[in-house]
């Protein structure tokens, strides 16, 4: 008998929780996203992740420690030699990544690859920079919309981003360039993880827009994942914001874009409450690290994660016994740290379920990728012999 018909993990991107033993080594010694944030806001008000054990894992000001009978609270480490997106999203479906993706932070792309991409796409090029996406806007859109140009920038993931105006250069024409960059930087001196379009509206830079119609051109994973081996096996994986992207589309079922944090817990809302499905529902939460952690505003940081606090309630009010949910992260973004950088970081993992009897405080684990391994076994299901991870035996036997 499968424990839990449906599994619901979320990712609050980039909310990480102290330090990993080797954050030195990357940079970010004394890191904590979490603890940080809440310092700076003076206290967070988040009594339904309070109740689940968020105070467990890290003195966060404005939590405590309580008990918690419905919810497991742990610390997962990062096995993977990393700290962007994909490799941590990756190794939470079973992937260890041991080289981590060329990212152009501090120097933006070489020229070589430049002038290869100008050259293909027939497109002066603009930009070459890690930049906000609505910043690199304002300051170049209306130089893009009377060139006909592409905004080249970057960030501190490894990615390759493209703006470019929907009604001047038209998102086909946006798209065929992404898709030739895409080529270009699968080499092994460019390997970059992603290729993002992203078409903005307006007319000037008081009112350029991001649209909808973004879209990533990923690497597919290195390995089978979780993801995989559900969906040979017939169980739904239902991937809500990027996830799709950041997987290729990989062990995918459905999926569905977010404009917000507040629209991706919506949808995930109306998941739980109206779609009666077995297998996993993985949600990607983007606003915390792009808006916030890259633009190291823990003021607005620590308001979204208040604001995702009360939908969390939503979801776990309209949660079934026979579900789980799994609030997670992919690495730290700590928004009071130098540079616009991603931290190498523990993340929490708080579990909850209706049907949990004796939840409670547990160890740290090794690896992000058992929460890939708890849902497979959960389902009755074996990993492969490429994949990591150990299932977390607590969820399972209360």
């Amino acid at each position: 008998m499968k424990k839990f018909k449906r599994i619901f993990v979320i990712v609050t991107d980039s909310a990480g929780i102290g330090e990993m033993p080797d954050a030195e080594k990357f940079g970010d010694k004394g890191t904590n996203t979490w603890v940080h944030t809440a310092e700076k806001c003076g206290g967070l008000h988040v009594p339904n992740m309070n109740a689940l054990g968020i105070g467990d894992l890290a003195p966060v000001k404005g939590t405590s420690k309580v008990s918690h009978p419905h919810a497991y609270s742990m610390r997962l480490r990062e096995a993977s030699n990393g700290k962007d997106t994909m490799t941590g999203h990756w190794e939470m479906m079973g992937i260890y990544t041991t080289k981590p993706f060329i990212t152009f932070t501090d120097t933006g792309f070489p020229k070589s690859l430049m002038d290869e991409l100008a050259e293909k796409t027939g497109h002066k090029l603009i930009g070459n920079k890690a930049a906000s996406g609505t910043e690199i806007l304002k300051e170049l859109g209306e130089q893009q919309m009377r060139e006909n140009s592409l905004i080249v920038y970057t960030s501190a993931d490894s990615v390759l981003q493209i703006a470019a105006h929907e009604e001047v250069t038209g998102v086909p024409e946006l798209y065929r360039c992404c898709e030739i960059a895409r080529e270009i930087c699968l080499r092994p001196e460019y390997y970059v993880g992603r290729v993002i379009a992203r078409p903005f509206v307006g007319t000037d830079a008081s009112n350029f827009k991001r649209t909808p119609n973004r879209h990533d051109l990923a690497v597919s994973p290195s390995g089978t994942t979780a993801m995989d081996i559900l969906k040979e096996n017939g169980y739904m994986v239902s991937c809500i914001g990027k996830i799709g992207d950041i997987f290729n589309q990989c062990g995918v079922v459905k999926t569905q874009k977010t404009v917000s944090n507040k629209d991706g817990m919506e949808k995930t809302i109306d998941e739980c409450k109206h779609h009666d499905f077995e297998g996993l529902c993985y949600i990607n939460l983007v606003e915390f690290d792009s808006e916030y952690g890259h633009r190291r505003n823990p003021l607005g940081y620590g308001k979204a994660l208040e604001e995702f606090d009360v939908q969390l309630g939503e979801l776990m009010e309209a949660s079934k016994e026979d579900d789980l949910i799994m609030v997670t992260a992919d690495h730290g973004n700590d928004p009071t740290h130098t540079g616009t950088d991603h931290t190498r970081e523990k993340v929490p993992l708080i579990c909850y379920s209706k049907s949990f009897k004796h939840g409670k405080y547990l160890e740290e684990r090794e690896c992000f990728a058992d929460i890939g391994e708890t849902i497979l076994q959960n389902f009755g299901l074996k990993k492969a012999d490429t994949m990591i991870g150990k299932p977390i035996k607590e969820l399972l036997e209360d």
